[in-house]
């Protein structure tokens, strides 16, 4: 399982959606991703990186993360 984070300036990061795969995950980061400047990224608006502006993932939650409250898997076709 891979997680997928939304980072926001001055902000924890936080949990927005997990995958089976790392490449569903960099995938779908491909398609959500608008435009990249300076770091800065803006994402689809539908997409569960919506409101923030960064993004990391890993292969093992953080202590404090609801796996269970966000999107598993999602897809474009699922907006």
């Amino acid at each position: 399982m891979y997680y997928l984070y939304g980072s926001k300036p001055a902000a924890p990061k936080k949990l927005v959606a997990t995958f089976s795969s790392e490449q569903q995950l960099l995938a779908y980061v491909r398609w959500a991703t608008l435009s990249e400047h300076e770091g800065r990224y803006k994402f689809e608006q539908r997409s569960s990186l919506a409101s923030y502006q960064g993004w990391s993932y890993a292969d093992h939650p953080q202590a404090d993360d609801d796996v269970a409250a966000v999107d598993q898997n999602p897809t474009p076709s699922m907006l």
